[in-house]
């Protein structure tokens, strides 16, 4: 495979704009178009090459690769004005989610390069283009040919042509770069570090609350308020096996005491209700006693313990 290890050759799509303006973006949102773009590329090469003895994905990609950051950033540059002509305003339902307005593109593109053997053999529905799609994007992967840098600063510029309503980017320029440092560690869009462990979701600070409310690595009190906190992703298991409040049926169960108490309470629960409880087992063994004379009993099965 002639694919290339690295991605000298190519710069990133360069921004124009005021010279102080502050460059964050939605982190979750750019991270999953970088995260699309890969796929998107290993889908044309292997349409566009297939059937073709002289040429194979890896010696398309960097031909499609650059053909592909050039059309989705002239599709995305374009996409506010011709939103508003189509829709007659800017508020036109047309307008989307950047995810959904960039994939869109993509999928233009992709359609755009597929040859005819793609088009008319049925390849586009086999199982075997897609295993093929599947290796190239691990090869590509392999091979840092499209490195998640390079792919996210791509996904930066796309999110900002098309956002005109700044729903997921920072539209605020300065005056002078200290203005812009002092914005930059307030910004809403700022990358969030957050502190659970093992959590790897990226996100802008905006969603900070909203991600702590929801992630399944936070440890927290357990939800049946015994002394242990717990994971989240942790808390059924915890609550169903061995959390000492967990609901159970008492021991006395079969012989009629239908309580449902915490396992922590069991032996309280022995001890506060024996005569009741002795009460029940002797009507199970002596069905055909009277309940005063069953209660005569317990009274003196209780006094000799």
């Amino acid at each position: 495979m002639d694919l290339p290890t690295t991605d000298n050759k190519i710069e990133p799509v360069k921004e124009e704009g005021p010279l102080f303006h502050c460059y964050f973006c939605d982190t979750e949102v750019v991270h999953k178009l970088a995260q699309m773009f890969l796929p998107g590329l290993a889908s044309t090469c292997v349409d566009n090459t297939t059937g073709d003895p002289l040429k194979t994905p890896g010696s398309a990609a960097v031909d499609l690769r650059k053909e592909m950051m050039d059309y989705v950033t002239q599709r995305s540059e374009s996409f506010v004005a011709e939103s508003v002509i189509l829709e007659g305003g800017p508020d036109g339902e047309a307008l989307e989610h950047p995810i959904d307005i960039v994939t869109h593109f993509v999928g233009e593109f992709v359609n755009s390069k597929r040859n005819l053997l793609s088009k008319v053999s049925g390849w586009l529905l086999s199982d075997k283009r897609e295993d093929k799609i599947d290796d190239f994007i691990q090869e590509m992967e392999m091979n840092a040919f499209w490195p998640l840098d390079k792919r996210e600063a791509l996904a930066k510029i796309l999110v900002k042509n098309v956002d005109f309503k700044s729903s997921f980017h920072c539209s605020m320029s300065f005056n002078s770069a200290q203005d812009l440092s002092n914005h930059v560690d307030s910004c809403k869009f700022r990358p969030s570090i957050y502190q659970n462990e093992r959590c790897n979701a990226r996100f802008s600070a905006v969603y900070l609350k909203e991600h702590d409310s929801t992630c399944v690595f936070k440890i927290v009190p357990c939800e049946q308020k015994c002394t242990e906190s717990i994971m989240r992703r942790e808390m059924d298991r915890h609550c169903l096996t061995v959390c000492p409040m967990r609901l159970v049926n008492y021991p006395f169960y079969v012989v009629g005491c239908r309580s449902s108490i915490a396992q922590s309470m069991i032996r309280k629960h022995c001890s506060d209700d024996i005569e009741s409880h002795l009460l029940l087992l002797l009507k199970g063994i002596h069905q055909e006693a009277s309940s005063e004379d069953l209660k005569k009993r317990v009274e003196q099965l209780v006094q000799v313990s």
